[in-house]
């Protein structure tokens, strides 16, 4: 009887968590937390360069997605180079803020959404993902819509409505059927559509003293326009559906992975664990904004000499460079429209799954199997596909786009308030709290990202 007690309690103490969609090995975590995996499982910490980026290589690619690329274009077309420099500002802001929020899923074990359900008001919580999901599904709509007029203008043989709906059905398609291990290899890949920025900078010509005085020695903003451009740049760059992506790919990157685990379980993982997202985080927000940066040297240096200076989508921007910068700039830079928009559809509303689904406490993951998490994929579906109507009957995509800006620029500050406060807080981050040289930058993004909105109303009520 001794001996059958003592069995029983051994097995109580064991979790064997069920395969996950693309992981070909089952985790099995003791009380003692030694752990076992299946034969052939991957290390715990990745090899190489290319092994170790992911979410955030991920996160800063899409936030190129077709409305970024409308922005900078705009940027370039009527300012020229001298708003260059908004770039290489919030590159520091960026990495700090998302560095944060990836810090504080792969601490957790849970995204942004199921932290603020566990430690903050349920008011709180509600109205910050109801405002990300409008703002998200808006912002679907209108890069679907960008998408279906790059498409038509490189196969002209269909209509743009046909592209919407069909890129829409392909980005969901691939979250739904893929495996988590797949898909993620998958975006991994297609950011390399971004580098279709870089080579329109070698085929068109670009007066580089120019660009250098412009981006390194600008003047001061004088014109109202001007500083709507500026805040427009920060508002496209600095995004809330960015956070919530980037902090829920780290939470199931510990769900995924037989060997990972969520730091304040498994502290021994932390050094090697945060250098990983530090890395990524760099490099992917890196790209972001040097591609931001070519956009607008592109744009600037060919379209205002046409006497081009308004942009309205992306589309738009690469159809005015044919005549100017030759054929090959202009497929390049439509086909970038249509790449970064695979990307970045998935994350808009992969995000926008995963805030409601952890605030719902609904089992999420794009790990989990089809049949294992039906709330989650059908929101992931939804989302798409109220994105791609909005194009389908016709809602001007340049309306949407102001509404989701002026809804992220709104939600966009207090959860960046809410992340410094996590960051922080011992309960929800253990021993794994930010730095005061961390604490600082990422208060000083706040406060310009605040400033940013106030700056914007102000503007608004002027006009």
């Amino acid at each position: 009887m001794a001996a059958r007690s003592a069995n029983s309690n051994h097995f109580a103490a064991v979790y064997v968590q069920p395969p996950l969609k693309g992981i070909g090995t089952v985790r099995t975590d003791t009380a003692d937390g030694a752990v076992s995996a299946g034969a052939g499982a991957p290390s715990a910490a990745p090899r190489g360069l290319w092994a170790s980026l992911g979410a955030g290589l991920v996160t800063g690619a899409s936030d190129d997605d077709p409305s970024g690329i409308a922005t900078y274009a705009q940027a370039g077309a009527g300012f020229g180079y001298a708003l260059g420099w908004t770039l290489l500002l919030t590159y520091p802001l960026m990495v700090v803020i998302q560095e944060i929020s990836a810090r504080i899923g792969r601490v957790t074990g849970e995204g942004i959404a199921g932290n603020l359900r566990k430690h903050y008001p349920r008011g709180v919580l509600q109205v910050i993902v109801a405002l990300v999901l409008i703002a998200n599904t808006l912002n679907l709509g209108a890069d679907l819509g960008v998408m279906g007029e790059a498409s038509r203008l490189l196969l002209p043989q269909a209509p743009a409505w046909f592209w919407v709906l069909f890129l829409g059905l392909l980005c969901t398609a691939t979250q739904l059927l893929l495996s988590h291990e797949r898909y993620v290899r998958v975006l991994k890949w297609m950011t390399l559509v971004l580098f279709s920025y870089f080579l329109v900078l070698l085929v068109a010509r670009i007066p580089w003293a120019q660009v250098f005085r412009g981006v390194v020695m600008p003047g001061w903003p004088r014109t109202r326009d001007a500083w709507l451009m500026i805040i427009a740049i920060l508002g496209t760059t600095i995004s809330p559906y960015l956070f919530f992506w980037q902090a829920t790919q780290e939470a199931e990157d510990t769900k995924a992975h037989p060997l990972r685990f969520p730091l304040k379980r498994k502290p021994t993982q932390g050094p090697s664990a945060l250098a990983r997202i530090r890395v990524d985080t760099l490099i992917g927000m890196g790209i972001s904004n040097l591609v931001g940066l070519a956009i607008l040297i592109t744009t600037a240096a060919t379209l205002p000499a046409a006497g081009i200076t308004e942009i309205s989508t992306a589309a738009q921007a690469a159809l005015a460079l044919r005549p100017l910068a030759g054929d090959l700039a202009f497929g390049l830079f439509a086909f970038g429209v249509v790449g970064t928009g695979l990307l970045a559809v998935p994350v808009l509303a992969g995000s926008a799954a995963y805030a409601l689904g952890e605030a719902r406490r609904w089992p999420v993951g794009l790990s989990r199997q089809l049949h294992q998490a039906k709330a989650f994929y059908t929101t992931i579906a939804t989302a798409t596909l109220l994105g791609a109507l909005m194009h389908v009957l016709s809602l001007n995509p340049m309306k949407a786009l102001v509404w989701a800006a002026v809804i992220n620029g709104v939600v966009a500050v207090p959860i960046m308030a809410l992340l410094m406060r996590m960051a922080v807080n011992r309960k929800i981050m253990g021993n794994f709290r930010i730095s005061t040289a961390g604490l600082v930058l990422g208060w000083t993004a706040t406060a310009i990202m605040a400033a940013a909105g106030v700056g914007w109303l102000t503007a608004a009520l002027w006009h």
